[in-house]
């Protein structure tokens, strides 16, 4: 089993948030969680809210608890809005589905962490979570598998 080490989770971070300065975006947040769920490594651009450490994490974890991106947590949650209160209960209120979280694999195709990113638009939250996953070296997956 591939491990996320923290100078990777911290590549990641940083690349993000580069990504983020360079579209001039609303200060971001960027979490990334190993394969277990546990924080590995946080940044915090200055302005960012004080939920905004809250809403990265719930992408980030709910995207690894389900097996696919926040984005696609998002379009279910739309379809299925009881189902999906009923995982906000189950869950103690930590997944966010809201575009942001995306899946770190590594080259065999094996999940490694997440990331979640809160501050921008989730769309933007979620570019600037690809940017860093590639940039590190992973791929990044906000899709379920097929």
């Amino acid at each position: 089993m591939s491990m996320l080490l923290l100078t990777q989770a911290s590549a990641i971070v940083d690349a993000a948030l580069a990504e983020g300065r360079a579209h001039n975006l609303a200060p971001l947040v960027v979490a990334v969680l190993d394969a277990g769920g546990h924080l590995v490594a946080y940044k915090r651009e200055d302005g960012a809210g004080i939920l905004r450490f809250d809403i990265a994490f719930g992408k980030a974890w709910g995207s690894l608890g389900m097996g696919f991106g926040s984005r696609e947590l998002a379009a279910r949650a739309s379809k299925l809005p009881t189902f999906f209160s009923m995982l906000a209960t189950t869950s103690g209120g930590r997944l966010v589905a809201s575009p942001g979280g995306v899946l770190i694999r590594d080259d065999s195709g094996e999940v490694v962490g997440a990331v979640g990113i809160s501050g921008d638009l989730g769309d933007n939250d979620e570019l600037c979570a690809i940017a860093g996953i590639e940039a590190a070296g992973f791929h990044a997956d906000s899709l379920p598998e097929s």
